[in-house]
């Protein structure tokens, strides 16, 4: 699967976006047919610690899935989003193999 990571305002190092590449592999277990996945990646100026914004869409055949999580580090914010498209990908083939 092709990954296009994209940080706004930053440069994103090496060990971050093949902790992305990693992590995104991984769902491919879970659903085959996935086309490609955007990943942005934004440091929000605010006092608070959960700064750190981290956006995947996923382009998968009949619609694009989105997920935007913020968190303290982007290595969380990764793992939660991971975490949301897994079980929003194993739906999706549930409901397909309901239709099948």
């Amino acid at each position: 699967m092709k990954v296009n990571v994209q940080s706004v305002n930053f440069n994103a190092d090496k060990k971050l976006v093949d902790f992305i590449q990693r992590k995104l592999d991984k769902l491919e277990n879970y659903y085959d047919k996935i086309v490609f996945a955007d990943v942005y990646l934004k440091v929000q100026n605010t006092s608070g610690k959960e700064n750190k914004i981290t956006e995947i869409l996923l382009s998968i055949p009949g619609g694009d899935i989105m997920v935007k999580k913020t968190c303290k580090r982007f290595e969380e914010c990764v793992d939660d989003c991971v975490s949301s498209l897994q079980r929003q990908l194993i739906k999706k083939k549930e409901k397909m193999s309901a239709h099948a």
